[in-house]
């Protein structure tokens, strides 16, 4: 039989609070178990609050625990049920009584102030908090019910803005810890990098502490983010943890406006480009109302929830559901769950153990988000990767995040990541596909400082002048910095009855021969007679072809990650396509597409994203969309659309087979043999 973190494909957590030992109704969360069809189970076990009787007289009980083992009593039942059970800790805080008896363990500031959050106070992670009380309490859980893992919520202690002072970490760093945050200073880099290892040792430390307590498979695993910039900030090294982790807890349990439904499928495939396609990726789904705000016994309205999930499920995520606290009077967050589990175990054959196929790739790292995009990480490196996502979802081109230059790819995406290694460098130039660079990708160095030579420049046939026009910031309506244009020079890139593109961003200034695109100085925009182009041409380069390579230095990636023009996302999409596409997908509206192998046999998920795009907030119902006609360029003769439940007719030609599919209310997915 597979190991529990290759088998347990839905899971179900009822986050307990203290008062719950009085209150938690085990017979109806067991029935929940079971209407939900969960194959696994998270319980609260012990860290900042205890729901047992611990021997560690300072790790703090229940309010309402008394005597009673409330997390024991739900693991019995639990395991009668034939369900894996991970322990959960919540480990980097605690109350007056441990920070009292032991002020060296937690974090303090350069005054020499402890850090707080609340009432309660921040361990170091360098300390005999986390090197010995917290291990003590794992041996103790693993001692008393056997689970068959455990995971941690909040495991990596304090955020990068937050340097602590303690002892241990003075011994520990080896020289003067950085006085300030502070991207000058080469000592705050290095105890960046030093940080970083600090969370890994952690990780490495609590596998071997439950690996030796309760067997090989007895894994301790952090819970993660699926938001980069979120794991840049709080120090965990996402390419490090997975070469680590056999499964991965993702904690990522709302869609931002900012970013939309389609980050969930990203974070999926991101992931599993790391862990591999055979792993699983098990996401905290909130039930109750999280979001911006957030109402922690309210529910979540029932599409915004199912749209989050199924777009997990289109990227390789596995379902799980989240309650907080045992009781509700918004009863309503119960129902949410059971038609998504049902028909997810129902086709669980189809959701895991397949391949995906695509054929661009969109680079990204971690560490150029660090020493990069430093202060401002979103809009340096987060917003120029998250515009190529939303075009490339816009154009119906399936893609996948990577890490690494790989020939399987036709076409390379390098959004603006500045900071590359000399290795890295040295794949692109030795990359065979089409290679799309834009901003400052590859200018830094791997601490982030300035190269002095540009060689990723020299390979798409450009050079830097150490200058940038233009900061794309809107301040008001009348801000003509952002009251710009391109000029377009070769029809090839953008089609249509124009001359010219809106642009209003930032432009990197680089030399170069024959540009397709060039720049349009700003002008006023009001009063209206003053609104006209005072320098209608120049020939500042804003977008250049070559051979088998395109330099985009007009940010137009990070422009349609906030403003989605239509004609910047178009472009974008327009720079990758290629005859190799093996998708096509024709009808109105926005769908994310994902393509996968399995065997034989072909899935694709088709994901309506046409939903409520006249508002902010929660989605509230679902508005159906159709009918498409599906082209792939693949061998099938039967397929199947498994939330219709339907058989469709196949038509074959010149290589290509085409389904149709007449209305898509959240989601399709069609399977071809």
């Amino acid at each position: 039989m597979k190991p529990w973190y290759r088998r347990t494909l839905r899971w179900a957590q009822t986050n307990l609070t203290e008062k719950d030992p009085a209150r938690y109704d085990a017979d109806w969360w067991r029935a929940q178990w079971r209407r939900t069809k969960v194959q696994g189970v998270i319980v609260n076990a012990g860290g900042i609050v205890a729901y047992y009787p611990s021997k560690f007289e300072l790790q703090h009980r229940a309010e309402y625990l008394g005597d009673r083992d409330l997390y024991g009593e739900i693991v019995d039942l639990a395991k009668q049920d034939g369900l894996t059970v991970l322990a959960r800790m919540d480990s980097n805080r605690a109350h007056q009584p441990l920070y009292d008896a032991h002020p060296d363990w937690f974090a303090i500031d350069a005054d020499g102030n402890p850090y707080r959050a609340g009432e309660l106070y921040v361990a170091c992670v360098t300390g005999p908090y986390y090197q010995e009380f917290l291990t003590g309490i794992l041996e103790e859980i693993i001692e008393r019910t056997a689970p068959d893992g455990l995971t941690d919520n909040s495991w990596s202690g304090l955020g990068r803005d937050s340097i602590c002072y303690c002892p241990n970490c003075r011994d520990s760093f080896g020289q003067d810890l950085p006085r300030a945050v502070d991207w000058a200073d080469s000592a705050y880099k290095q105890w960046i990098r030093w940080s970083y290892q600090r969370r890994l040792d952690v990780w490495d430390l609590n596998n071997a502490v439950t690996t030796k307590a309760g067997g090989p498979d007895c894994l301790w695993i952090g819970m993660n983010g699926g938001d980069v910039v979120a794991q840049s900030k709080r120090l965990r090294d996402d390419v490090e943890i997975c070469e680590r982790a056999r499964i991965f807890m993702l904690d990522s349990q709302w869609r931002h406006d900012e970013s939309g439904f389609q980050a969930n499928a990203d974070s999926g495939k991101r992931l599993h480009g790391l862990l591999g396609w055979d792993a699983l990726i098990p996401e905290s789904t909130a039930m109750y109302d999280a979001g911006t705000p957030t109402f922690r016994l309210g529910s979540k309205p029932e599409p915004e929830a199912r749209l989050w999930a199924i777009e997990g499920w289109a990227g390789g995520i596995q379902p799980w559901w989240h309650h907080i606290g045992s009781v509700h009077e918004d009863r309503r967050q119960y129902a949410t769950a059971q038609p998504l589990f049902e028909w997810h175990a129902a086709h669980e054959e189809y959701l895991i153990d397949r391949e995906p196929v695509a054929t661009v790739g969109l680079l990204w790292s971690q560490r150029s988000v660090d020493f990069h995009g430093k202060d401002d990480p979103v809009e340096v490196s987060q917003l120029p990767y998250r515009g190529w996502v939303d075009a490339l979802v816009r154009a119906r081109i399936p893609y996948l995040p990577t890490t690494r230059v790989d020939e399987r790819f036709e076409v390379l995406v390098v959004p603006n990541v500045g900071v590359l290694t000399d290795e890295q460098l040295d794949q692109l130039q030795a990359y065979k596909g089409r290679l799309v660079v834009t901003g400052e990708s590859g200018l830094y160095d791997e601490w982030g400082d300035r190269r002095d030579r540009w060689a990723l420049g020299e390979l798409v046939g450009v050079r830097h002048q150490g200058k940038r026009f233009g900061d794309g910031t809107v301040t008001d309506w009348e801000n003509y910095d952002s009251h710009s244009y391109l000029r377009i020079e070769d029809r090839s890139v953008f089609d249509g009855d124009t001359d010219v593109l809106p642009f209003g961003g930032q432009l990197e200034v680089v030399e170069a021969e024959n540009p397709a695109l060039t720049w349009i100085p700003p002008f006023p925009i009001y009063p209206p007679e003053k609104s006209w182009m005072e320098e209608p041409r120049t020939d500042v380069p804003a977008l250049v072809l070559g051979e088998r390579t395109a330099y985009l230095a007009a940010d137009l990636d990070r422009l349609y990650a906030k403003h989605h023009h239509p004609d910047h996302g178009r472009l974008l999409a327009n720079l990758v396509r290629h005859d190799g596409i093996p998708l096509r997908v024709d009808g109105p509206g926005v769908l994310d597409c994902q393509l996968y192998r399995q065997g034989d046999r072909h899935i694709l998920h088709l994901v309506n994203l046409d939903q409520g795009g006249a508002w902010r907030g929660r989605l509230e119902e679902f508005t159906p969309a159709g009918p498409f006609a599906v082209s792939l360029r693949v061998s099938a003769s039967r397929a199947r659309l498994l939330v219709s439940h339907q058989e469709v007719d196949v038509q074959q030609r010149d290589g290509w087979i085409t389904v149709l599919v007449y209305r898509i209310t959240d989601h399709e997915v069609v399977v071809l043999d």
